[in-house]
């Protein structure tokens, strides 16, 4: 009797195991979906349409053609300007964590053959915060496709300024917008697309610089927090505060396409302004 008992009881304990499927709870809409359901979308919540964060190696396979990609800039690193504690230390473990030695990454790509310098901002590298290397790789990415004629695609993804430089990171804000003025000089596009989150010293200057500003649904885009700005004014902001249909509605962001959408849409938009392979 016990013995049976006991069968039955270890079967339903390997049944649960074989049936235990991982599961992913939104930030958006706090709802649980499974996570290979999840991972599918390309990190799409299947419930409320939230667009999750990518890495830049994610963003380049699902957004350009296969094997286009040639990276720019690929062994710049950061210094330590101002002498901040454990900022080297930080900076190894951000590398070895994501595979990428800094927040961005730029290159040259086509995407369905119109060609284009593409620029991936990875929040897993220090919330890709903007420091000096950051400016740098991005000013650079504009200037050679200034020389090159050819369009900038920049996927926003960061925290704002990287506080470990002090007025270094500062000083991208001017310097990235100033290799963006003189792209648009020359009769470059520039398109931005941002993506959770797009926040402070970066929505402050390139991010919202482009010819055309592209949002993925439901993603945070502002300068300041939330909380900082309601302090200041004394008010209570709208709950869709920031999000991008919040933005879309006020002018700020021109479209908002989702995920799936995304490549196909960067390809209309750069063949409709003359960008093709037979003219590159």
């Amino acid at each position: 009797m016990f013995e049976d008992l006991f069968k039955v009881v270890k079967k339903r304990f390997n049944d649960s195991e074989d049936d235990y499927k991982p599961m992913f709870k939104c930030p958006r809409c706090q709802e649980t979906s499974p996570l290979i359901r999840y991972e599918e979308l390309h990190r799409v919540c299947p419930l409320c349409n939230y667009h999750g964060r990518l890495s830049a190696q994610e963003r380049i396979q699902i957004t350009v053609d296969k094997e286009s990609f040639c990276e720019l800039d690929s062994g710049m690193t950061s210094g330590n300007p101002i002498d901040f504690p454990d900022y080297e230390e930080k900076q190894k473990e951000s590398a070895e964590k994501t595979g990428i030695s800094e927040a961005v990454v730029t290159g040259t790509a086509t995407i369905k053959g119109s060609p284009c310098v593409v620029g991936i901002m990875d929040s897993r590298y220090m919330m890709g915060s903007m420091g000096s290397v950051v400016g740098e790789k991005i000013s650079r990415a504009f200037e050679y496709a200034a020389e090159n004629n050819l369009p900038v695609v920049m996927f926003t993804a960061s925290g704002g300024a990287r506080m470990q430089e002090g007025i270094v990171s500062l000083m991208q804000m001017a310097k990235t917008s100033g290799a963006v003025k003189l792209h648009s000089d020359k009769g470059g596009l520039y398109i931005t697309v941002m993506t959770d989150p797009t926040t402070g010293g970066v929505t402050a200057s390139f991010a919202s610089l482009g010819d055309i500003i592209i949002a993925e649904p439901k993603v945070l885009i502002g300068f300041a927090g939330r909380r900082v700005i309601e302090n200041t004014i004394r008010q209570r902001l709208p709950e869709d505060f920031q999000l991008a249909e919040f933005m879309f509605e006020k002018g700020f962001v021109d479209m908002i396409v989702e995920r799936r959408k995304m490549r196909s849409v960067l390809s209309h938009l750069l063949k409709l302004h003359g960008y093709d392979k037979k003219e590159v």
